[in-house]
């Protein structure tokens, strides 16, 4: 199916079953109901690459009356379009003006977890030109070395026999995305690309089947061997960009139970929730929308939220939010928001919205399309005509003007940045540092200014039982003996930090979800836990740090403390980042209490505590209308925030939708490598500016030679390929020598506290 005819895609990507073409049906059921008789679809759409893609995609979409907003993600090859479904409005008329634009598309579920097959073609295509440029140029050198003229014609017929095939399957993609805008009457960058390598093909074939002695089959399959890596490396990184939003999504639950008015269970789909609905929700299980508790007691893990791994308690009238997980009792909850307004589907939408923010970010190279394609096409005619004019010998002028846009296609320049970003990818990969979107690399080498999350980020994320706040030794063994029967994380610290100390176990014992445990002890009643559940009068301290208590028969015993410990290279990092001029901050979800004592012992002026998702995005978002922030967090609940940092960064040990959302991540878990990857990024931003001056003076030297009839072909496709050949070993210069500023780094700096605690929520 052609890339300029509206259609779908086969494969996993696809709504329903399958079905080779969309229907209204289909996609009102793909769509989200925003009220007001307004839906929000998305599409996909695989061929973008340009920013004129962007453009015409738009205003097509635009120009519908049903239309209220259409907006394209370059990043992840998606358009979201906010549109009318009132009665006579015909939702195929989106697909069929994606078809105008000349793209196809195919609809996307909140579900999609395919991979765009795009990717395995270009994998396909690029293998299969390398392996024939290979083979073409072992004869083009025996041809070059003198072969006589009957064997010069064998190694010309076997090299076409080879050449024919690998053009036109490798060179889809180009001639496609030509059509297409060729069909909208307008020109892209493949355009050139395409009329060179045809005519470069057709050249030959002719020279070839008239014994010429030169045939420049090398040059048509070496161009395109060398443009499809540009493109495939752009695509790899593109498809990393659409994991982010696909990991969030995926946790929350395909439905819900509904209690009827009888009393009878009925499963749902998560989009036929509606406000008012009982919902019934098993220990386990993701509460599936916003609600409020009407029946039952539990414990939630709120890390969705928080960030925390503390779990909260929950019981009746307490508001749950969708996404968290019910880890103890079953739950009945009333619907106060129906599903795609829920906390999950606005975090989603926060993500989104984030990266859709990014799609205004273009290489230079994309900047330069509108200009440079018309202009390599016109150069070519005039010279064609040119020396058509000047000697009336027509064949030395096609010849030049093929050499002219050989010379000219943008080999180089779309190498310059791909090329970089892999080498330098590579790097911080033997350092332990992932980079999963090239242009980040670009983003980290702004950066101005840098926020961290606490729990997992600055601190290792699990509590440790820091010493006893009040009570006698005695009381150490009785909550020892409760906290052996829990499965708390301040239970499980209680009892490491006691390990060697043997009690009589407990028999009859319960825990109460979210507020501890208690047993009856020679007709006593202890418990062991949060301060209101041991004590109702008690309130607990101001303390910065985390508090567990045991009482008897409802009075207070003893007091214990647990806190956080600080990653062992927190101190040394911050400051060598300091000391880089960096400006830092501290933006978490945890007590303010906390997040000040932590700010405190890192030295850091600027800590905001108690910060939901939702905050933790506009606390990035005033700060970032001053700096360029990259945002360090590891939870699920900083997944929207890495994404709407400038760029961000995240532990091996994160969540697995914080490390989908992250640009970054360092999976030796040492902070010292947030600074590494920011010198290596300014390295990397140098010599992409460099590929981009070679690619320039390249150009500025190629192309009057070719405009005056001194590079064949050949010499073209020569020259081009050495123009890639030099941009590449710029940015090989990446892996030599120590890294700026690096060199003080080590694993685990001697100036670091070794494992100094600090309060934990």
């Amino acid at each position: 199916m052609s890339c300029c005819a509206p259609g779908v895609e086969a494969g996993s990507n696809l709504i329903e079953d399958g079905a080779s073409q969309i229907s209204n049906e289909a996609i009102i059921a793909a769509s989200a109901d925003l009220g007001d008789g307004q839906r929000q679809v998305e599409f996909g759409v695989p061929d973008m690459y340009c920013a004129a893609c962007i453009k015409s995609i738009e205003a097509e979409l635009n120009g519908l009356e049903m239309v209220s907003s259409a907006r394209v993600n370059m990043s992840t090859k998606r358009v979201k379009v906010i549109f009318s479904a009132q009665a006579g409005a015909a939702p195929m008329d989106l697909v069929a003006a994606i078809g105008r634009a000349g793209y196809r598309s195919f609809l996307l579920d909140v579900d999609e977890a395919g991979k765009d097959k795009s990717l395995s073609k270009l994998i396909l295509a690029l293998a299969v030109a390398g392996f024939a440029a290979m083979n073409i140029m072992l004869f083009s050198v025996s041809i070059w070395s003198g072969a006589n003229e009957s064997t010069r014609d064998l190694f010309h017929w076997i090299s076409a026999l080879i050449a024919v095939p690998t053009v036109f399957f490798s060179g889809q993609v180009f001639y496609k995305s030509a059509w297409g805008a060729l069909r909208q009457g307008r020109l892209n960058m493949d355009v050139p690309i395409s009329l060179a390598v045809l005519l470069a093909l057709a050249l030959s074939l002719y020279e070839t089947i008239n014994s010429g002695e030169h045939a420049y089959f090398d040059a048509s399959v070496s161009l395109l061997f060398f443009l499809l890596i540009g493109r495939t490396l752009d695509h790899v990184m593109r498809e990393r960009a659409r994991s982010a939003v696909r990991s969030l999504a995926s946790l929350a639950p395909k439905g819900a139970v509904q209690i009827l008015a009888n009393g009878q269970r009925e499963f749902i789909k998560l989009n036929d929730v509606q406000v008012g609905m009982v919902l019934e929700v098993a220990a386990g299980e993701r509460i599936p929308v916003d609600g409020r508790v009407i029946e039952g007691k539990s414990e939630l893990d709120m890390s969705l939220v928080t960030g925390e791994t503390v779990p909260e308690l929950c019981a009746k009238g307490s508001a749950v939010l969708g996404g968290a997980t019910n880890l103890s009792g079953a739950l009945k909850i009333e619907v106060e928001k129906a599903a795609h307004q829920s906390f999950l589907a606005r975090m989603i939408e926060l993500m989104d919205a984030a990266e859709g923010s990014r799609a205004g970010f273009k290489r230079i190279a994309d900047r330069a399309a509108e200009i440079y394609a018309p202009f390599v096409h016109l150069l070519a005619l005039f010279t064609f005509i040119g020396w058509g004019l000047y000697n009336g010998d027509w064949y030395h002028a096609t010849v030049t003007a093929i050499a002219v846009l050989i010379i000219t296609c943008p080999c180089a320049l779309a190498l310059a940045v791909p090329i970089v970003h892999v080498v330098a990818a590579g790097r911080l990969f033997e350092r332990g540092v992932m980079m999963k979107d090239g242009a980040a690399l670009e983003r980290l080498a702004q950066v101005t200014k840098i926020a961290f999350d606490k729990t997992g980020t600055l601190s290792l994320g699990t509590p440790i039982f820091h010493g006893q706040i009040f009570g006698d030794d005695s009381a150490i063994d009785r909550a020892l003996q409760l906290a052996q029967l829990s499965r708390h994380p301040f239970s499980k610290a209680f009892a490491r930090a006691f390990a060697g100390r043997a009690v009589a176990p407990l028999k009859d014992a319960e825990e109460m979800p979210g507020a501890g445990v208690e047993a009856h002890i020679d007709g006593q009643l202890w418990r062991w836990g949060r301060a209101d559940f041991c004590d109702a009068s008690y309130q607990g301290s101001d303390a910065a740090q985390s508090e567990v208590y045991l009482s008897c028969d409802g009075k207070m015993v003893a007091g214990f403390g647990f806190e956080d410990m600080l990653r062992p290279d927190a101190h040394a990092a911050l400051a060598d980042l300091k000391a880089g001029g960096y400006d830092l901050a501290i933006f978490s979800g945890d007590r303010k209490q906390v997040v000040a004592s932590v700010a405190k012992a890192l030295g850091v002026a600027e800590a905001h505590g108690a910060l939901t998702p939702d905050q933790k995005v506009e606390a990035i978002a005033e700060s970032g209308a001053n700096e360029k922030i990259l945002m360090v967090g590891d939870g699920i609940n900083d997944a929207p925030a890495l994404r709407a940092a400038h760029v961000s960064m995240a532990p091996s040990s994160a969540a697995d939708v914080g490390r989908n959302a992250a640009d970054f991540i360092f999976t030796h878990n040492r902070l010292t490598d947030v600074h590494f990857a920011l010198e290596m990024s300014k390295r990397a931003s140098r010599a992409v500016v460099q590929n981009f001056g070679l690619a320039l003076c390249y150009n500025a030297v190629a192309i009057p030679l070719a405009v005056m009839g001194f590079a064949t072909p050949l010499l073209a496709a020569i020259a081009m390929s050495s123009s890639s050949v030099i941009v590449t070993l710029n940015a090989l210069r990446l892996r030599l020598g120590q890294q700026d500023g690096t060199k003080n780094l080590p694993a685990h700096s001697s100036h670091a506290p070794q494992m100094e605690p600090v309060a934990a929520e």
